[in-house]
Order: C-alpha cells, then structure tokens, then sequence
C-alpha cells in the first residue's frame, strides 16, 4: 500500500486541464484536417515547438490522441465528437463547466456554508442569454439523448409528451419527429421556455411542440399528456422535492400512461458510480437542495407516487439510468 492512488487524486484536474486546453485550442479538429504532427501543430495552433509537444504528450498519455510513426490520429469517440463541424460536435458541452473550475477549488468553503438552500438555487436566476449559452453548449447531447430514448421506448399510439424541465426540447423534438402522430409540451422556467421556443421553431415544430414557461416544483402540471418525462436535472433536487414531482406528475397523466425519470443515480449501495456522486456534490456550489439519488430511491418514488410495472433500464451505460413506472389504466391508484 502507498499514496499513489491519493496522489493522482490530488491531481486529477490537470487531466481535465489539459482535455480542456486541447479542445479550446481545437487541437483534435486540427488533427483530422491533416495537421497530425507536433511541428504541424505548433503552426496551425500558434504554440511554441515544445508547447504542442507538451500537449501532445499528455493528450497521448490520457488516451484522447493515438501515435502512428511520427503522425497523430484521435482516439474514436474523440474524432466523433470533437472535431469541429462534424455532425454531433460536443465541444462547447466540454468547454461550459469550466467557469466552475474556481468554485471547485473552494468547496470546501461551499460544504461549510450554513445558509439554507434555496429549492432551485443558482438555476433559478438564469437569463434568457444564460439559458441560451447553455442550450447551445448542450445540443449535441440533448438530440443524442433523445434519440437514444426514442429508441428505447415505444411511443407508437402516443398521443402527448410532457417534459419536465425539458430545456432545449430536445428529446420532444425527437420524439415528434420520429412519431408525426404524437404532439409535446416543455415545461422549464421562463428563460429556458424563451429558448426553448426558438429550437423548435428552428426544426419547424411550432405546430406539435409547445414550450410553456413554469417551475414544476410548485405550478400545476399541463393536463393531457399520456407520456411524462423527466429527465437530466435529477441530482439539482431534495427526495421530497422528487417524491411530490413525481406525485404530481401521477396526478396529471392520462390513465394508462407513463412516466419516465431519467438521471444520474446511485447504484443500491450508494456506492457509486462517481458521476451521480460528483453531479450530486455539485450542488453544494449551486446552493441547491439537490443530492444524489440511488436507483432503488427512485424506483420507490414512482412507486410510492401509485405507478406499477416500475422498471430500472441503462440508459447511457455507466452514466444514465431510466426508470419507468405505468399507471393504472382506471386512472387511480393502486390499492
């Protein structure tokens, strides 16, 4: 036994420096147009000759570049997603955390802080222009997400999908244009309602897709709907907080319908994975009322909430899990 693991956590942002340096830099996009040596690179990227060798290096060393001879290639899931102009470019998503690089370092402070939490806590004084940064920087990731779920679930016969807090309108976007039957509401707070607008005006839903501007922790549900989702934002809430959404939201559907949460959670143990953990700590920064939640915490909500036939599906693998709940078909709850 020694510190050695200790020590690579002491150290683990200069692996996301460097990642976040070399997407700034748009290292990987100058790598597929032909730049894939390091002299190549320092030219193109304005770095001094032992600069790009040191970015070079590193980026070889975390796996996101790959040598050939004296030439470069990138990693598979980098050239899919961070090369500029491509078709599913994550850049911006990778790049919009990093204001909170200061904030991380003083998390210590935020643990420390003995203000009471505010129910939405930073998120609730995002701008129109903040919701659309944000919206931009999380496309690529939304769209996939939706399509990922469209394949998953079967909305043939559907007539409503309701998104709870559903930013972009991504996943009712795809949904709707995978089902021309079905239509959609996003219910987010107002700038994100704003922005949400002008994504689906943009993919020519205006007619299926509504975005209605609320907080769905305290306003009423929209009626209607025969599909709710939930999806992304779970860690940003308390267990009471998700209990009465997802009681609400019981309340809402349609007999027969369904209900979906989809988020980062824990496995039974709480033990992991670290990314519900980390998402979870987030929100001391956010001042929130927002932890991470296990699986099984979530299977009980639906539960609890009256739905049946309560399953937990992957989503994204090692990342997402969704958990699905029907109910009843007589519309009430189950004795």
């Amino acid at each position: 036994m020694d510190t050695t693991r200790l020590q690579r956590l002491s150290r683990a942002y200069m692996e996301s420096a460097a990642f976040i340096a070399a997407v700034e830099l748009k290292l990987f996009t100058a790598v597929a147009a032909g730049d894939d040596t390091e002299a190549r690179l320092a030219g193109r990227l304005g770095l001094s000759p032992v600069n790009a060798e040191r970015l070079v290096t590193a980026c070889v060393a975390l796996r996101l570049l790959e040598r050939d001879g004296d030439r470069l290639r990138n990693a598979p899931d980098v050239d899919r997603y961070l090369v500029e102009g491509r078709p599913g470019y994550a850049g911006p998503w990778m790049l919009f955390t990093r204001p909170d690089w200061n904030e991380w370092g003083r998390l210590a402070e935020h643990l420390r802080r003995r203000e009471p939490p505010a129910v939405l806590g930073k998120y609730v004084d995002f701008t129109v222009e903040d919701a659309r940064r944000y919206h931009e920087a999380t496309a690529s990731i939304g769209f996939g997400a939706g399509r990922r779920f469209v394949g998953q679930v079967d909305l043939a016969g559907r007539k409503k999908l309701l998104d709870l807090g559903g930013g972009s309108g991504a996943y009712c976007i795809v949904a709707c244009r995978t089902h021309p039957a079905l239509t959609a509401v996003v219910l987010d707070l107002p700038p994100m309602a704003e922005v949400a607008r002008e994504f689906i005006a943009a993919h020519g839903l205006a007619d299926r897709v509504t975005a209605v501007g609320g907080d769905f922790t305290r306003d009423p549900l929209p009626g209607g709907a025969d599909v709710i989702l939930m999806a992304s934002n779970l860690p940003q809430y308390s267990r009471v907080i998700i209990q009465q959404v997802i009681a609400k939201a019981f309340a809402a559907l349609a007999a027969g319908g369904e209900m979906h949460l989809i988020g980062e959670m824990l496995d039974a143990a709480r033990s992991g994975p670290v990314d519900p953990a980390l998402w979870g700590l987030n929100e001391a920064l956010a001042g929130s009322t927002g932890l991470a939640h296990s699986v099984t915490e979530c299977q009980g909500y639906v539960e609890r909430a009256g739905f049946t036939d309560v399953t937990a599906h992957e989503f994204v693998p090692g990342v997402l899990t969704r958990v699905a709940g029907r109910k009843p078909a007589q519309g009430g709850r189950p004795a």
